[in-house]
C-alpha cells in the first residue's frame, strides 16, 4: 500500500469526463486512463461521449483511412500501396 497518493496533474477550470463514474469533473479527479479531457467548459465535458461517437464515425467513414491500393484484396490490417515495413 502506498504511503502517498500520486496527485493527478491539471488546472482549475479544466473539465473532464470520467468514463468509470460517468460524471463531469472539474480538474482531474480520476486516473488519466479513465477520463476524457480536458475540456474548456462543463458543457463540452458533459457531451464527451457524443463527441467521441461523432469523431469515431468520421474516422470510420473517412476514405483516406480505408482506401484500397492495387493488390490490397481487402486486407484491413495490411499496409496500403507504397508503405514499407520498418
Amino acid at each position: 500500500m502506498a504511503l502517498f497518493k500520486r496527485r493527478t496533474v491539471g488546472k482549475p477550470g479544466e473539465w473532464f469526463y470520467c468514463l468509470e463514474h460517468r460524471t463531469v469533473e472539474e480538474g482531474p479527479q480520476c486516473r488519466a486512463a479513465d477520463r476524457f479531457g480536458p475540456y474548456a467548459t462543463r458543457e463540452e465535458a458533459a457531451h464527451a461521449m457524443e463527441t467521441a461517437r461523432e469523431r469515431n464515425l468520421e474516422w470510420e467513414t473517412d476514405p483516406r483511412w480505408h482506401d484500397m491500393g492495387k493488390g490490397d484484396k481487402g486486407d484491413k490490417g495490411g499496409r496500403g500501396e507504397g508503405d514499407e515495413a520498418s
